[in-house]
């Protein structure tokens, strides 16, 4: 489809089954969000830690972890499927991409899965398996996949009465396909939100995560130039957004296996989201 690797608006509005297939400036309108919130207090070890909520409640948002404290970083995969893509699947469109799953379990990769509560639904033995595994942690990404925001890369979108239901609704998906523990992570699809969808989804006690590395897997054919532009961006303390989507990102396996062992004679240490956050908490 394209030798490059970011995905234009254009292919985004045929296709709505990525999350974050944009340049590396999400569109937001919340920009007093990318100010770190101050965290929450040290978690006891049965809690995940998370960061304290902004002013009014407000839904913190979390990019990256700590840039001092050592070489690490979180890669990330969007689990996406839209609310009516059934026909889809059923017409033998994978949504799913075990493949990845399987090289990040011989790599001995930890990385945190966003899943949408409508993956869950079309894959539960899959959902199980990632979510059963220590090796990984499942976070949520809403249940339809729909924007949060107008005018994101083409999703249909959720009304704002409609924004905790969804996120909610997600949290029940991936509990009935057997997940013991989804994390109290949230990241918008397609990485949109504005102060609004941040008020919506307050009280529901999650932190929003986005990222500072777009890996640009959407919609890529090119696996080396995807490489390429993960390992150009990561910095310590770098979250990667890439995708768990076999039909739209074709490359993402080979990319991981690509950039795992690059990283890693870099000195890098591969962490999943939660230990970044307990990163930032503990520094703060």
């Amino acid at each position: 489809m394209f030798t490059h690797v970011r995905c234009v608006t254009t292919v985004c509005a045929l296709s709505a089954a990525l999350a974050s297939c944009g340049t590396a400036e999400v569109p937001h309108t919340a920009h007093p969000a990318h100010a770190q919130p101050a965290p929450a207090p040290a978690p006891s070890s049965s809690q995940p830690p998370k960061l304290a909520p902004g002013p009014g409640g407000l839904t913190p948002v979390f990019m990256n972890g700590p840039r001092t404290l050592g070489k690490t970083v979180a890669l990330t995969f969007d689990a996406d499927m839209t609310a009516d893509e059934g026909p889809r699947a059923a017409s033998g469109e994978h949504f799913d991409n075990p493949e990845l799953i399987a090289a990040l379990r011989a790599l001995k990769v930890p990385a945190t899965v966003f899943m949408t509560g409508r993956w869950a639904d079309e894959y539960p033995a899959e959902a199980r398996s990632i979510g059963t595994d220590p090796q990984f942690e499942i976070a949520n990404h809403s249940y339809s996949h729909y924007a949060f925001t107008g005018d994101c890369y083409g999703l249909p979108t959720v009304g704002t009465d409609r924004m905790k239901t969804d996120v909610e609704r997600a949290y029940t998906a991936i509990r009935k396909a057997g997940v013991p523990h989804a994390m109290p992570y949230f990241r918008f699809p397609g990485g949109c939100y504005d102060q609004q969808a941040l008020r919506a989804l307050s009280g529901l006690g999650v932190t929003a995560v986005q990222w500072d590395v777009v890996s640009g897997d959407a919609f890529a054919t090119d696996a080396d130039a995807v490489a390429k532009q993960v390992l150009d961006g990561v910095k310590p303390g770098s979250v990667v957004v890439m995708h768990c989507t076999r039909s739209a990102a074709p490359t993402t396996e080979r990319v991981v296996r690509t950039v795992v062992p690059e990283l890693r004679k870099q000195g890098y240490r591969f962490v999943k989201v939660s230990e970044l956050i307990g990163e930032t908490g503990a520094r703060r």
